[in-house]
């Protein structure tokens, strides 16, 4: 069946869209819808808003940002009709009105960077669950995992299996907050007791004791120890690239995080369902049993999910809050969006860029050269 014929716009459609709260956006003449992305663009919602019924060809190659290919992609699935010939204007700068006239006159075309997915003819079938089918695209696995899209992913044939991947953000904060409430107040209270001491196991004579007030101290020390752990575990274990002929390695990675980096905005997959967290929470809690006295392993511990149920809050923030432009939130709103879209290899700190720098995976500044 042929497809169909896109559909024109005037100017003055798009302008009375505009003004009823659409965002609608233009590549010379192929019209985008952008309302439902507006909030979750890491320029800001504002940023977009004042683009609306322009053209934002030139804006797409900076400055202040020059869009990837996988940006211009993700463009193409808000796709939805061409401007009538001659119908171009409010560009958002002064433009060559010979070069319009003649952009007017010749058939719109695609960018050739966006190789727009097409989910109907796609690699796998999104009809079905898609953690079974991921391990047979082989070498071809990464390119198409790191290729986003903007729909909803599901994993499991049940519904059980199903609901337990999935998790809304409040259910962290609601789940895990009151554990580290408690906790905090059994470690205060033990160390209250004046019974710690270190390095007891080696020599009692210079073992030193550890009094209630550190208890501060050793929480941060835990939250700081946390933030060595959300980079390594997101760099060596999310970002880990499975052999092209290893099935089972290549779902295990989907089931991980490369059903993140398909689907980045997927609300219900932007945080750690607690039943699979409470096993590895149990795991590193342990390890700390084994390494430290248990009064000031579970003080280390404590920190440590602290940090964690942050980390969670921040990245569901990161995806889908609006922080203020110019604030820490933006920019590191930003710099995670170019982790998603363009630095696949880089750019694995998520609360913080603290490790990024001395791991030497901070991802570079733009450079803009100035024109004349």
């Amino acid at each position: 069946m042929a497809a169909a014929a896109p559909r024109s716009f005037s100017a003055a459609e798009v302008r009375a869209r505009c003004a009823q709260g659409a965002c609608l956006v233009r590549c010379r003449r192929r019209l985008y819808d952008l309302s439902g992305f507006v909030r979750l663009h890491p320029g800001g919602e504002q940023l977009l808003r004042r683009r609306a019924g322009t053209d934002v060809t030139a804006a797409l190659d900076g400055p202040p940002h020059r869009h990837s290919a996988n940006a211009r992609r993700w463009l193409e699935q808000y796709y939805v009709g061409e401007m009538e010939p001659g119908e171009e204007q409010s560009h958002p700068e002064p433009v060559d009105e010979k070069a319009v006239d003649a952009a007017a006159q010749t058939p719109t075309q695609m960018d050739p960077r966006c190789k727009t997915v097409d989910v109907e003819k796609d690699l796998v079938d999104w009809q079905k669950p898609l953690l079974w089918q991921v391990g047979y695209l082989g070498e071809k696995y990464d390119e198409w995992v790191h290729q986003p899209v903007d729909r909803p992913i599901r994993l499991f044939h049940s519904d059980f299996l199903e609901s337990l991947s999935k998790t809304a953000w409040y259910v962290v904060f609601m789940v895990w907050a009151p554990v580290v409430l408690y906790l905090s107040w059994v470690s205060y209270t033990s160390l209250a007791q004046g019974n710690t001491r270190l390095f007891s196991s080696f020599t009692t004579e210079y073992s030193i004791p550890v009094h209630k007030y550190y208890f501060p101290f050793i929480f941060l020390l835990g939250m700081f120890l946390w933030s060595l752990l959300e980079y390594l575990i997101h760099r060596f274990v999310f970002h880990m690239k499975p052999p092209a002929s290893n099935y089972y390695l290549i779902t295990l990675h989907f089931l991980l995080h490369g059903q993140h980096h398909k689907s980045p905005f997927d609300s219900s997959r932007l945080v750690f369902p607690p039943v699979p967290a409470s096993l590895v929470i149990g795991f590193f809690y342990g390890v700390l049993r084994l390494l430290l006295p248990e009064v000031l392993g579970l003080s280390v511990f404590v920190g440590g999910l602290c940090g964690y149920v942050i980390y969670d809050m921040m990245h569901y923030y990161l995806h889908y809050g609006s922080p203020k432009k110019g604030t820490y939130l933006y920019g590191l709103k930003a710099y995670h969006v170019k982790h998603h879209f363009e630095h696949q290899k880089s750019g694995f700190g998520i609360s913080t860029r603290f490790w990024d720098r001395p791991f030497r995976t901070l991802i570079p500044e733009e450079t803009f050269e100035k024109e004349d």
